[in-house]
């Protein structure tokens, strides 16, 4: 028991990143009706930037932990909102009235571009960023097993939820939001009702890619280390977790995230960890087969 206990807590941490990362995917997805491929390296961006806004903050002086918290995030955020912009910018916007494949495809590119441009730029070697914050306290003992939270882990949980909180009541309430929810519906026909197409697409992708920086910061201040290629595996992750909570839906986002998370430390805590990859995509492909939409996703109406 105590060790499922922490296997869960766990679980439920990875799971709050991944679920960050996916909330990006369905936002896209929901307005365009595409998959940026690239977004998984714009969270591996936002994790270098954060290493990068940590060491400068320690080469000033900044010891409080929370000041150096907040500082490097909102670096970590204007400087991946503007990659996220550029993405938008570069690779779907001049392909937006072309086939459907040519704007995957172009991402796909960026992913790689991006992937090498950071290879080059700060080597393939695993960077350490080393623990912001430390500390946490035991729930409970059995059989010789502490069960332990870090106060880390709840940060975690604790932002990813009010993020998800926040994000879905701008789309339900706010004017941007209801732009968003136009441009879903119909693209040209909010662009005859004065929606502004073009600025409202962007912004998604802005906010996309702040989410991403969140969540790279996150994921260095848990895991510690970094190189150029936690992009790939976190965004196809963070894919299947969209796909599987139902893409186009925040809470199925971070419902799939959770998923995944559990999967995954459950699978290599109870059976091999080489294979975990393996169980969560083999869940994937499952919920494709009986049910396409996702687990909170609504079936996509065609109308003719």
């Amino acid at each position: 028991m105590a060790y499922f206990s922490q296997q869960l807590i766990n679980a439920v941490t990875l799971g709050a990143i991944y679920g960050l990362i996916a909330i990006g995917y369905t936002m896209v997805y929901g307005i365009i009706g595409m998959i940026n491929f690239a977004h998984g390296e714009v969270f591996m961006i936002g994790a270098f930037i954060s290493l990068i806004g940590f060491m400068i903050c320690s080469t000033l002086g900044i010891g409080s932990a929370p000041v150096a918290i907040i500082l490097v995030l909102f670096m970590s955020m204007v400087f991946t909102a503007v990659y996220g912009w550029s993405i938008e910018r570069l690779a779907y916007r001049p392909l937006r009235g072309s086939f459907k494949l040519a704007p995957l495809i172009s991402a796909i590119g960026v992913s790689i571009v991006l992937q090498n441009y950071v290879q080059l730029a700060q080597g393939a070697r695993f960077k350490p960023g080393g623990r912001i914050v430390e500390g946490g306290f035991n729930l409970f003992t059995a059989d010789g097993f502490d069960v332990r939270v870090s106060w880390l882990q709840i940060v975690i949980v604790i932002v990813t939820v009010v993020l998800m909180a926040g994000f879905s009541l701008m789309i339900a309430r706010t004017p941007l939001g209801r732009k968003q929810r136009a441009c879903e519906q119909d693209m040209k026909m909010a662009s005859l009702l004065g929606v502004d197409v073009d600025r409202t697409i962007s912004l998604t992708f802005v906010m996309g890619a702040a989410l991403a920086a969140v969540a790279g910061m996150l994921f260095l201040m848990y895991y510690g280390i970094i190189d150029f290629f936690i992009g790939f595996l976190a965004g196809i992750k963070a894919f299947t977790a969209a796909v599987l909570g139902g893409i186009g839906s925040l809470p199925g986002a971070m419902l799939g995230g959770l998923l995944i998370g559990v999967i995954e430390v459950f699978w290599a805590g109870y059976f091999s960890s080489e294979y975990k990859d393996v169980a969560a995509f083999s869940i994937l492909i499952l919920v494709l087969i009986f049910r396409p939409s996702g687990l909170l996703g609504k079936p996509e109406i065609e109308k003719v």
